[in-house]
């Protein structure tokens, strides 16, 4: 392979790579903060357990990927994801709404369960 091909490749390869990068974040930490009320009564305490649908442990969002959280949010509200409550609250959020707890919730400190 030729140096110029093979600069062409990697500049190719430089480009999709680029493409496939998350965006910066598009959503207002501080709007998403005044939208916390329906997240903190599950989400914001520490070890909470829900037993509905069925017993398990509710995640902690704080720190947790901003992509992930809007993914998550737009899965709860399109039903992919089949959480009755979360796909309730989802349902009630824009896709700014959505932008802005993500941007909230990433800027916070990963916090797990203790003993």
């Amino acid at each position: 392979m030729t140096r110029s091909a093979l600069i062409a490749l990697l500049l190719t390869f430089s480009a999709a790579a680029a493409a496939q990068t998350p965006a910066p974040s598009a959503g207002d930490a501080a709007k998403g903060r005044e939208k916390t009320q329906m997240c903190e009564g599950c989400h914001g305490i520490e070890g909470w357990r829900t037993a509905f649908p069925e017993v398990y442990r509710v995640p902690r969002l704080g720190g947790q990927h901003e992509a992930y959280l809007v993914n998550a949010l737009k899965a709860y509200k399109s039903g992919d994801r089949s959480h009755p409550s979360m796909r309730a609250i989802a349902g009630s959020l824009s896709d700014a709404d959505m932008a802005n707890l993500a941007a909230y919730y990433a800027a916070g400190s990963v916090r797990t369960a203790t003993k």
